[in-house]
């Protein structure tokens, strides 16, 4: 049986240190260099567990100042399910309502921008046809946890009273049920979730170490004649949120 990678080791040792209390949530760690001389590993194998530390939101950096231990944060237990989609009003201000958390959201539109490719391909329209493109960013007690680009195609939604989803009397009231005020039944999501590092745009709006773990989630919203109406991409840091499918069993 092989024996873990020193970097692993070093993340435990540090680990350790905090939970007892040897350094406490806002102390700074001593230099990479006084860790690897205490610990007989290089300055590398110190960086590389401190950022598998930060990256789970045990550690924090700050740049041109060192690491320190980051404050204890919650997750946030962000729900995925279909009974949350169907019903009324936004499955996020659901999720933080069970959690007797304050939610928020900032958000921004733009109408009529021009389909990137890979967007176009998800929407199945050419690439340059418009769509209204929102930028959202989601909070939970005044703390960003959550970041979502959504694209409507213009065809769609066009020339109507939800042309602009955070404008007009159907404002906030999230695509399932303003879709349904055109005329337009969803009748099921696709849902693609994958690990990756965050950038450096996305480490600053949710407060997290750049290049930390996030959960990025592709989702394309289908009308019940299978054409794809709205599709976005849902980006959650791992170290603040976990999130949970509810999977419906038929009888």
């Amino acid at each position: 049986m092989s024996e873990q990678p020193p970097y692993l080791r070093i993340a435990d040792e540090l680990r350790q240190r905090i939970a007892e209390h040897v350094w406490e949530p806002g102390d700074r760690l001593p230099s990479r260099a006084q860790i690897g001389q205490e610990c007989g590993v290089g300055e590398n194998v110190v960086r590389r567990a401190q950022e598998l530390l930060i990256s789970q939101g045990v550690l924090e950096g700050r740049a041109g100042s060192g690491t320190y231990v980051a404050e204890p944060r919650e997750r946030v237990r962000v729900v995925r399910s279909s009974a949350r989609e169907q019903s009324s009003g936004s499955p996020f201000r659901q999720d933080m309502k069970a959690l007797r958390r304050q939610s928020d959201w900032e958000s921004r539109t733009d109408a009529k921008v021009p389909a990137p490719a890979e967007i176009a391909t998800r929407l199945g329209i050419a690439e340059g046809e418009l769509c209204v493109r929102t930028t959202y960013e989601f909070l939970a007690d005044g703390k960003p946890v959550q970041l979502s680009t959504s694209w409507e195609p213009y065809a769609v939604t066009g020339g109507t009273l939800v042309v602009l989803p955070e404008g007009g009397p159907h404002a906030g009231a999230g695509v399932v049920n303003r879709m349904a005020e055109i005329g337009v039944t969803i009748s099921h999501a696709v849902e693609q979730p994958e690990p990756r590092h965050a950038t450096a745009e996305e480490a600053s709006l949710l407060g997290i170490q750049k290049a930390a773990l996030v959960t990025h989630i592709r989702r394309t919203y289908y009308s019940d004649e299978g054409r794809p109406v709205e599709t976005a991409d849902i980006v959650v840091p791992a170290a603040h949120c976990e999130i949970v499918y509810e999977i419906p069993i038929s009888h």
